[in-house]
């Protein structure tokens, strides 16, 4: 019996094997969030070598042609479609991944294999919905085209016996027949061996919420002057507190999320785990003593390439600087039920000054509050680098959460 050449069998064998790896990596991917970016990494470069390796198994097809078809009527057309949609999806999956990544709202490097960067396709941004669209789609269309490849080449060996298997082994080797098969069950559990271990997940990121109308505009210190009310409170006496100011614990279910401009677009992201240390009297906010510090390893925008980048020296610099911190000492009453406070913020291992501006609703032991800032993120050397070229100057920050007083 004719058989394929050698170096179409070892890459048949190969595609096989990386694609069952790609299935089997690719089930995990979009639950894993900032612990999947390096193997997103992975998954981008597997793709692009199977793509290349396909475009090398299509010269080879027209270099040494396939061995004749064994079997005609509707079963051989049905054969004959399997090999052409595999084709397509060996294609198609890796392109349009490309084409994902390079139409993302924040453009993640690729480096293939951690050695070769891969640059980002010349496409719109407005074509990244259909790129992902099309990703998955296609993605699961190849699996069913895999399962049919596999179903048909053990209906001709078992049932059929004719030895049609034959023609994709170097040689009449049982040996092989167990082996080369046994690839692609190889790639798939390595798929599985590799995906990170559990892990907490990150909180899903959250839109910036409704504030009332009576809450002024986030202001950054460093840029705008004091407004009228910040002079008459400088001018006028503090009034002396009743007491101490009472402690505030935070409850469950709070947000401090965040949104930046990006190209015309809007990223927005949240942190998952932060704290607050809050001590204030409402009806005498200067006494107030506010500390807030956030777990920069827990900020999440929801798309594991764009978290995989947060941590990096470009962004968060999380190895070196794992905490943000704002303090501060007392605040002011800005209207009915609105106030402001004015610390500093540290961050990324700059400290600068800050203000907050917040709401309080409710009355007694429990307080809802939700605020805003503005945060200028280069003065903190926040997205320094050539993937943070369309982000805002400006990063808008907002949180929101129940406060019940501490007895």
């Amino acid at each position: 019996m004719q058989r394929y050449s050698l170096v179409a069998i070892i890459l048949h064998w190969a595609i096989a094997a990386l694609l069952a790896f790609q299935i089997s990596v690719g089930w995990a991917l979009e639950d894993l969030g900032a612990r999947g970016f390096a193997l997103y990494q992975w998954h981008k470069s597997v793709g692009i070598t199977i793509l290349l390796l396909t475009l090398l198994r299509i010269v080879m097809r027209y270099w040494k042609p396939r061995p004749p078809k064994l079997e005609g009527g509707w079963q051989g057309a049905l054969a004959s479609a399997v090999h052409g949609g595999l084709y397509a999806f060996m294609l198609g999956a890796p392109l349009t991944g490309w084409a994902l990544v390079s139409t993302a709202k924040v453009k993640v490097p690729t480096l293939l294999f951690g050695v070769l960067p891969l640059p980002h396709l010349p496409l719109p941004a407005s074509a990244h919905d259909l790129a992902e669209g099309g990703h998955g789609l296609i993605a699961w269309l190849g699996i069913a085209l895999f399962l049919l490849h596999v179903a048909g080449a053990l209906r001709h060996h078992f049932l059929m016996r004719d030895g049609l298997i034959w023609r994709m082994i170097p040689g009449r080797s049982t040996l092989l027949l167990i082996a080369l098969p046994a690839l692609i069950l190889l790639g798939l559990v390595v798929g599985q061996a590799i995906l990170p271990g559990a892990a907490p997940q990150m909180a899903a990121p959250v839109e910036a919420p409704e504030v009332t109308e009576n809450i002024a505009e986030p202001v950054n210190l460093v840029e705008a002057a004091p407004d009228n009310a910040a002079s008459n409170a400088a001018e006028a006496a503090p009034e002396e507190p009743v007491g101490p100011p009472p402690a505030w614990t935070v409850q469950p279910g709070g947000t401090i999320g965040f949104t930046v401009g990006n190209d015309g677009q809007t990223i927005s992201g949240s942190f998952a785990k932060w704290t607050a240390e809050i001590l204030m009297d409402p009806d005498h906010p200067d006494s107030a003593d506010i500390k807030v510090s956030i777990d920069m390893a827990s900020a999440s925008v929801g798309d594991a390439y764009q978290d995989g980048m947060l941590p990096g020296d470009e962004f968060f610099a999380v190895a070196s600087h794992p905490t943000a911190t704002f303090t501060a000492k007392g605040a002011e009453k800005t209207g009915t039920n609105t106030y402001r406070a004015t610390g500093t913020l540290s961050l990324k291992g700059v400290t600068k000054p800050q203000t907050i501006r917040f709401t309080l609703t409710g009355d007694g032991a429990t307080r809802k509050v939700a605020g805003t800032a503005t945060i200028a993120r280069s003065a903190f050397g926040v997205g320094n680098g050539q993937s943070s070229g369309g982000l805002a100057p400006q990063v808008k920050l907002s949180f929101a959460f129940t406060a019940r007083q501490k007895d």
